[in-house]
């Protein structure tokens, strides 16, 4: 089962700011997390319904550190479309 310790962030960049306004946000969550995980999350400790939940898979770029070749970690990256009116206080401005 989905809990809220699966999220690791709330992604905030130029574009994800813009699309907060239309009452998008963008959540980077382990690669586990599914859809109806992350809707019963928002639920539980939101107490907000999505209306929409779009995925995407980010695999980890490949990355040299003093010569050393490595590998970030791959996530999933969720764009959430909250209802009308609806914030979630961590957020609130």
């Amino acid at each position: 089962m989905a809990d809220i310790t699966d999220i690791k962030s709330i992604i905030y960049t130029e574009k994800t700011l813009g699309m907060q306004e239309d009452g998008v946000i963008v959540v980077q969550t382990s690669t586990r997390m599914t859809k109806t995980g992350l809707k019963e999350v928002f639920r539980e400790y939101f107490g907000i319904v999505p209306n929409k939940i779009n995925s995407l898979n980010q695999s980890g770029k490949t990355k040299r550190f003093r010569g050393v070749q490595g590998k970030q970690n791959n996530f999933k990256k969720f764009y959430v479309t909250l209802p009308e009116g609806a914030q979630i206080e961590s957020l609130a401005v």
